[in-house]
């Protein structure tokens, strides 16, 4: 049935001073629980992912095109007010400056080119500047490169960042992936025993210490599982503002006492970013970037926000894949990202 979590005090040496074993041979320190694949979903009537990213964009949509309806309807002529107040529209629904001039500028070019006339058929066109803008987001996670494949994440407290990790761990196990999970978020006790519970829950085995260095704690895991033939490794953080310095000094540290238990991780460096925090996510991906060098981001939370426009302000200045994005509290709610389905789910 259920998996089950133990910890001890780690006794790996300190993160700076830490070397690989020569053999991957289990730390000590570690307690291992042995693992079997997740069961199936049971079949329900449960509405499609369409369907629930309809639903979970709701918010964002009335704020996006809910207003622009108003703009585009039937008889409406395209002219220099329809620009203005389209302009408007995509600020206030969080878009961006920069994401809003390009879409404009690119709107003014289709229609000069193909003398567009009527407001209809600028909204077709305002669909389809959208999707290209945000195509290039759309890079799917590929976890084959490396065995362990070594997935850190990272992010402010509050994002949504263990409950990732738990929605990441049961995707990973229906593809038939051994996956393991560091708790290396030593600061909170409550995240140590959230990520157990989401270890409980998906029947994964769990590495994690009372108390101690978390850069120690993800090294065990990642020797762990090098022995243990594990497939994928889960290395929660610490969260953390960009603005605290001494904290995001450390989890560069982090990174570094991984690259010690193997040369080429971490495979991939997600941000967890809440999507309620509109603007705000272009500064934390900056800084978070500078600091651990992102591969990857996680927008959770769009279901409770009409702020998810930013996925475009994001495009255009901040242009890290985005993996994955979250609408609802299910483990499978959350989902890789594409392009055109997310713009669909907007103008539908």
């Amino acid at each position: 049935m259920f998996g089950f979590f133990k910890s001890r005090k780690s006794e790996s040496p300190a993160p700076d001073t830490v070397e690989p074993a020569s053999t991957p041979a289990v730390p000590a320190s570690v307690s291992i629980a042995t693992s079997e694949p997740a069961p199936a979903p049971e079949e329900s009537s449960r509405p499609s992912w369409a369907q629930r990213l309809k639903q979970g964009l709701s918010r964002t949509r009335e704020a996006f095109t809910g207003q622009i309806a108003g703009l585009f309807g039937v008889g409406a002529k395209i002219d220099e007010d329809l620009f203005e107040e389209l302009e408007t529209v995509l600020l206030t629904a969080d878009v961006g400056v920069e994401a809003t001039q390009h879409l404009i500028e690119r709107l003014r070019g289709r229609v000069r080119k193909e003398r567009l006339t009527e407001a209809e058929q600028l909204k077709a066109a305002l669909k389809s500047e959208l999707t290209d803008l945000l195509t290039p987001l759309e890079k799917p996670l590929d976890t084959g490169s490396a065995k362990p494949f070594v997935i850190m994440l990272a992010g402010v407290n509050g994002a949504g960042k263990t409950t990732t990790i738990g929605k990441l761990a049961r995707r990973f196990q229906l593809d038939g992936k051994r996956v393991l999970l560091a708790a290396g978020d030593t600061f909170r006790a409550a995240a140590r025993e959230q990520l157990a519970e989401w270890g409980a829950r998906n029947n994964v085995e769990v590495i994690a210490s009372q108390a101690g260095d978390p850069a120690a704690v993800i090294f065990d895991a990642i020797q762990s599982a090098k022995a243990r033939g594990i497939d994928i490794v889960l290395a929660d953080t610490a969260g953390r503002l960009p603005t605290q310095l001494n904290l995001m000094e450390e989890i560069r540290k982090v990174r570094r006492v991984i690259q010690k238990a193997d040369a080429s991780a971490p495979h991939e460096v997600l941000l967890v970013l809440d999507a309620n925090i509109g603007q705000n996510a272009l500064t934390q991906v900056k800084a978070f970037d500078e600091a651990l060098g992102l591969t990857g981001l996680v927008m959770t939370k769009l279901d409770g926000t009409a702020k998810g426009g930013v996925i475009a302000a994001l495009a255009k200045r901040q242009p890290v894949p985005v993996r994955y994005i979250g609408v609802g509290e299910g483990l499978e709610d959350l989902q890789p990202f594409r392009a055109a389905e997310f713009v669909d789910a907007l103008f539908s």
